[in-house]
């Protein structure tokens, strides 16, 4: 594994960008822009799957850094339920959740992984 100096070299992290970038994109149209409790709620949830990569990296506990990667995977998962309202209500059709889904999933994935080998060498 590469030596990660900064947040923006964690793969999770790249990946939850993108997972940021297209739910901001999806919530832009039609009846989901409209609706500000769900777009607010997978907004936020899907940017802190984001932040608490970032808020753990930069605590100086390895302990403290897996406990942040936990609440990021819980938050993928928050956006994988979400996005079940979403699919629910119309504002997306059944490609663009799978898409979307899958994108979470391969996110939590990787926050997952990586956890696991941080609290390893905790």
């Amino acid at each position: 594994m590469a030596l990660i100096k900064r947040f923006e070299d964690i793969r999770a992290w790249q990946e939850a960008r993108i997972l940021v970038g297209e739910i901001y994109k999806v919530t832009k149209q039609g009846d989901f822009a409209r609706d500000f409790g769900l777009k607010d709620q997978i907004q936020r949830a899907s940017v802190s799957v984001m932040t608490n990569i970032v808020e753990g990296f930069d605590d100086e506990s390895k302990a403290e850094f897996a406990r942040f990667l936990g609440y990021s995977r819980r938050s993928a998962v928050e956006v994988q339920s979400l996005l079940y309202a979403a699919l629910d209500a119309g504002y997306i059709d059944q490609t663009k959740f799978n898409e979307l889904y899958e994108q979470a999933k391969k996110t939590k994935a990787l926050v997952g992984a990586f956890r696991h080998s941080i609290k390893k060498r905790a």
